[in-house]
């Protein structure tokens, strides 16, 4: 699968950027005070030289102090050439609309392609339509026969032609059991059809929020790179300017490396939470584009108590073994009636050669029912009754159990989007603000704003993490605990067996 052009960090992102989306003015702050731009690179200048003249007997001194000035000059030359054409590139994209004009695909498009293209839909969907003919098929009546006779042939003068008429006639409403039985089928086969589309939802809207939570991470993991590049250029300046170590430069070469290593496992995720989305919907030829879509950011706490009820009593998963279950009913009922002989009848009208006059027979007959009273079938049915109020009883333990994991994430998440948007996204973000002026101030070291950098990166990206865990769960939470997009298709459509035992009685 191609790379997505706009996972390249010359492309600009889209102008619509998630709340905890590092701003552009946090990145490029060099007309605002360093307090106001949390990942903006600190120009680390040297102290300004001092206003004492130098005396001859300090050469090491002026010469240092000369060092600091260059690197001073080199520095707001580098901020000069780096910082001031990106801002020209951001504007010329605003300006033109390239952004504007970009690929977007919502979760409501996702949805769209799933319903019209995911297989299984379109599987179950004939399962169901098959299970409507089995319906009809048991229901219909016989046909009747129609037949010729000839008696006596060898004997000319007495012999008899007749013609005739023979039908089976369904006794003990057979037939409408039947039909009953099947449309309990068709029923169930309707409700599972109804089941897969919310496993076909479900997976959609949390492989769409795992891949839209991947993008974001894309998107942070940029900015902060070209920290880290900066980063690196201005320590080795500082390096030059005797103001820095080797150390120094090694540390900020570190962070790079991981960041570099990091916005690389990042594309990976969102390329294989897109080949997964978009096996889901059907669509799997759809190339790689940006997803418009918002991470929660909001914490909703949930009664898990009424969840659970009310997600176990409006399951169509359920209510579809509920329908196996007036199935099997039925069909016990139904194997109860079968011992009740059919009637055959036959009529048969023609002529009598030997005394030149019409005739008529009429002929009346049924199996007696001495030896096959179906005992064994009404057993199996009765089996099978049982067997369906236990998968009852199955399925609300295990959506029970389902929903009890999915709660166990949903509370996570939502307990880790409340800690680190209220107190440790903050407390990180002022912690990285204290280091910049501290070190500006020559009261800490370059490592320890390396740290306080990285810890608020990692707080940024937990938060991600967070939220598309949240997002994740509480669509499942929606979909009543199913997933399965793919999964094999559930055919119970049954077949036409009851129409042979309705005219098989022996």
């Amino acid at each position: 699968m191609p790379r997505p052009s706009w996972l390249s960090p010359d492309i600009p992102a889209a102008t619509a950027r998630p709340s905890n989306k590092v701003p552009a003015h946090l990145i490029d702050g060099a007309s605002l005070p360093a307090s106001t731009s949390p990942f903006k690179l600190i120009a680390y200048q040297a102290q300004a030289p001092s206003s004492k003249q130098p005396s001859g007997n300090e050469p090491a001194t002026t010469t240092r102090t000369s060092q600091r000035a260059s690197a001073v000059e080199q520095t707001d030359s580098l901020s000069e050439a780096v910082v001031e054409p990106a801002k020209a590139i951001v504007g010329e994209v605003t300006a033109t609309g390239v952004t504007a004009q970009l690929p977007m695909m919502t979760l409501e498009d996702f949805e769209s392609l799933a319903c019209a293209n995911n297989p299984t839909l379109q599987g179950l969907a004939a399962i169901t339509q098959k299970a409507a003919g089995f319906r009809t098929q048991v229901a219909l009546r016989a046909n009747p026969t129609v037949g010729y006779q000839a008696v006596q042939l060898a004997d000319k003068g007495t012999d008899q032609h007749t013609a005739f008429v023979e039908q089976e006639i369904v006794t003990g409403g057979k037939l409408e059991l039947n039909r009953r039985v099947m449309n309990e089928a068709v029923r169930a086969q309707l409700l599972e059809l109804e089941t897969q589309r919310l496993r076909v939802a479900t997976d959609v809207r949390a492989k769409f929020y795992e891949a839209l939570a991947a993008q974001q991470t894309i998107e942070l993991i940029a900015d902060f790179k070209s920290v880290t590049n900066k980063g690196l250029e201005l320590a080795d300046l500082r390096k030059q300017a005797l103001e820095g170590t080797q150390i120094d430069v090694l540390q900020a070469k570190v962070q790079k490396n991981e960041i570099d290593l990091a916005y690389q496992q990042a594309e990976y995720a969102y390329l294989a939470a897109w080949r997964e989305l978009v096996a889901f919907a059907g669509a799997s030829d759809l190339v790689p584009t940006r997803l418009v879509g918002t991470l929660p950011s909001e914490v909703q706490p949930k009664d898990w108590t009424v969840v659970a009820a009310s997600s176990v009593e409006s399951s169509p998963e359920r209510r579809a073994a509920q329908a196996r279950v007036s199935q099997a009913r039925m069909n016990l009922e139904r194997q109860g009636v079968q011992a009740i002989p059919n009637l055959t009848v036959q009529f048969a009208a023609g002529v009598d050669n030997g005394t030149n006059s019409g005739l008529m027979n009429l002929q009346v007959g049924a199996p007696m029912p001495v030896f096959n009273q179906n005992q064994g079938n009404i057993a199996a049915a009765r089996a099978e009754y049982c067997r369906a109020l236990m998968d009852v009883q199955r399925i609300d333990n295990a959506i029970r159990a389902r929903l009890a994991e999915v709660a166990q994430a949903y509370d996570s998440a939502s307990a880790a989007v409340s800690k680190y948007s209220r107190e440790i996204l903050p407390n990180a973000e002022e912690a990285l603000e204290l280091a910049e002026l501290a070190y500006k101030a020559g009261e800490t070291s370059f490592i320890q704003v390396l740290v306080a950098r990285r810890t608020y990166f990692d707080s940024n990206l937990q938060l991600v993490l967070a939220q598309s865990q949240l997002a994740q769960a509480n669509a499942k939470v929606d979909g009543f605990v199913l997933t399965g997009a793919l999964d094999s298709m559930m055919d119970q459509s049954g077949d036409d067996a009851l129409r042979g035992l309705t005219f098989s009685q022996q």
